[in-house]
């Protein structure tokens, strides 16, 4: 058997693996047991009982974060000529389409979010195989495909994430970092938990959420009580 490290035995003293805790408790023991040398991400991986391979049971949406991310967005918007201002006054870090759109053919994909306009996709249908698999393809369902441009960009900026199961039916997210108050932690990650309870597929049967566990970057697992929730 592998023997414990120092810093895992530490943490051992904190809490117990084996038990679960209420959403608050969870935050302040994975703000307590982070680690890392830098700002460590707090991640939520919450395990539904769906089978993502039928589309009515497919869970997928959009949550504004009251306290955001904590992380520096930087967002991309591919827009018409008239809409360039209005997208750099909202705080969008690039803003075009014909220049950027030959970057990304080039492999250049350096953001975390790209929005863009409905007349506008027509150009963006031959980066899938670029943008999907980096999850950076705009779409409708998590609005980054509006002619309200400036709108999208200020909620991704305030902290607006998306969310999808993947194939393996968990959902994870980010919600938070290390070094956010406890208190803000638990309101991030029950903001995202109530808004997946609400999207329960009317399709899925039996048990909705199996299970739920909040984590830091290299941290420890904390089970979250899903009586509590």
């Amino acid at each position: 058997m592998a023997k414990l490290t120092k810093k895992q035995k530490e943490v051992a003293t904190k809490f117990d693996v084996a038990k679960s805790y209420n959403v608050s408790d969870a935050s302040s023991i994975v703000k307590d047991t982070t680690s890392a040398k830098f700002d460590a991400s707090v991640d939520l991986a919450i395990r539904l009982g769906v089978d993502p391979r039928k589309a009515n049971q497919m869970v997928r949406g959009v949550v504004t974060l009251p306290h955001g991310t904590g992380k520096d967005v930087k967002v991309l918007v591919l827009c018409t000529p008239d809409k360039e201002e209005e997208a750099k006054a909202a705080g969008a870090d690039h803003v075009g389409l014909d220049e950027y759109v030959a970057k990304i053919k080039e492999g250049w994909t350096d953001v975390d979010v790209i929005i863009t306009m409905p007349s506008c996709m027509g150009k963006l249908g031959p980066l899938g195989r670029i943008l999907g698999p980096r999850g950076l393809m705009p779409n409708p369902k998590t609005g980054t495909v509006t002619m309200d441009v400036a709108k999208a960009v200020t909620e991704v900026k305030a902290g607006k994430i998306d969310f999808k199961v993947d194939k393996y039916g968990i959902i994870h997210a980010g919600v938070a970092k290390a070094s956010f108050d406890a208190a803000k932690i638990a309101d991030n990650a029950n903001e995202l938990i109530q808004t997946i309870v609400k999207l329960k597929p009317t399709a899925a049967k039996g048990i909705y959420i199996k299970s739920i566990t909040m984590s830091s970057t290299m941290g420890a697992g904390v089970k979250v009580d899903l009586k509590s929730i």
